[in-house]
């Protein structure tokens, strides 16, 4: 399998829309049912299996329908600390309000 790191983020879309698909037929579901069940269009969840196009909001009622939505919650989780002494720090740093850059 290769790794997403080695993907144009246009190759990741099309990559989420065809394992989309291939879940929905795992559930046994036709097209018309995940997108009723996901409150979309059965136009735009057909774009987004054959295309990988999609809005994030599309992508992630698609998830919450087919029971995936906690796959996301790494994308959203902090960097591993590297030492006990960098674990400190952020458990002491307060979350800074806006970025400096």
């Amino acid at each position: 399998m290769e790794s997403l790191e080695q993907l144009l983020p246009d190759e990741i879309s099309t990559k989420l829309g065809e394992k989309t698909k291939a879940l929905r037929l795992l559930a046994g579901w036709k097209r018309a049912t995940l997108a009723n069940r996901a409150g979309v269009s059965e136009s735009s969840l057909k774009r987004f299996e054959q295309t990988g196009q999609a809005s994030l909001a599309l992508v992630l009622r698609v998830a919450v329908s087919l029971g995936r939505l906690s796959e996301f919650e790494p994308l959203l989780a902090p960097p591993p600390a590297r030492s006990i002494a960098e674990l400190d720090r952020q458990r002491e740093r307060p979350m800074p309000k806006r970025g400096v850059r």
